[in-house]
């Protein structure tokens, strides 16, 4: 087994991951691999995982994922810094089995007619820095509405929990598959009308914002792109995948509960 551990520089952060190369390096079969592993763990939060998520996007096909938190509860990790020893022996114990969640694909396209492509675990946002951001928003290729305002935000399932859930958006659970597009202050009156509520579109539709300005800025979880002269950018469910260790990853629902509201142990 082909293993990376990524890392932030926290003093807890380097504790745990200290201990766990320790246990991992008394496992037959470890070859400790950063290039190319089968499984990535990772130790810090939810931005450490997210970062290599993008390390890796290119071998996303052939990775699973395990988070391990140090700090705040973290969404995506699953595992507690003093639980290291009980996730090395359910990796090694058990056949591996992934949780599989979607991802979004952003194709931008130039006025020369470039095509660039980004690929988002959480979401991708338009917006402009200093004026309103005027765009035409169309689905499957037709005119949907004329947005004005601060912007919009497009999200996966699993994203819906993040910024896409800030600006007053609804949370998906990642078994639909779906795509949400969140608008933020948007400008609603007299002249200027947009449906001014988040949307969710089937997985195989897809959502393409032409923005009416020849400067605005495009983000892919939270790292910012300059655009200048973009012609349009299209965001539709991709066909890849992130896979994370079913065996410790905990019940969705059950991590909205514990992230937002807090831990309940309450049935029916």
């Amino acid at each position: 087994m082909r293993i990376a551990i990524a890392h932030n520089t926290n003093e807890e952060t380097l504790k745990v991951v200290a201990h766990l190369k320790k246990i991992l390096a008394t496992k037959e079969g470890v070859v400790f691999d950063a290039k190319y592993p089968d499984v990535v763990i990772t130790v810090g939060g939810d931005g450490t995982l997210i970062n290599a998520f993008h390390r890796y996007e290119k071998q996303i096909s052939s990775i699973r994922f395990i988070g391990i938190h140090t700090g705040h509860l973290g969404f995506y990790t699953d595992w507690q810094g003093q639980d290291v020893d009980k996730m090395v022996d359910a990796l090694f114990l058990r056949e591996p089995e992934s949780a599989k969640y979607p991802l979004l694909e952003v194709e931008l396209t130039t006025e020369s007619n470039e095509r660039k492509h980004y690929l988002a675990l959480n979401e991708s946002a338009v917006k402009r820095v200093s004026h309103t951001l005027e765009a035409n928003v169309y689905i499957d290729g037709k005119l949907f509405e004329n947005f004005r305002g601060d912007g919009l935000c497009v999200s996966t399932p699993t994203g819906s929990t993040a910024y896409n859930k800030s600006i007053g958006g609804a949370v998906i659970h990642p078994k639909l598959k779906a795509l949400q597009m969140t608008e933020i202050a948007s400008i609603n009156n007299r002249v200027f009308r947009t449906l001014s509520s988040p949307i969710v579109i089937a997985p195989d539709q897809w959502i393409t914002i032409v923005p009416n300005s020849d400067h605005f800025v495009m983000t892919v979880d939270g790292n910012r792109i300059n655009l200048h002269n973009a012609k349009k950018i299209d965001f539709r469910i991709s066909n890849k995948e992130i896979r994370f260790d079913r065996f410790g990853h905990t019940h969705f629902w059950s991590r909205v509960q514990s992230a937002f509201i807090g831990d309940k142990h309450d049935t029916i």
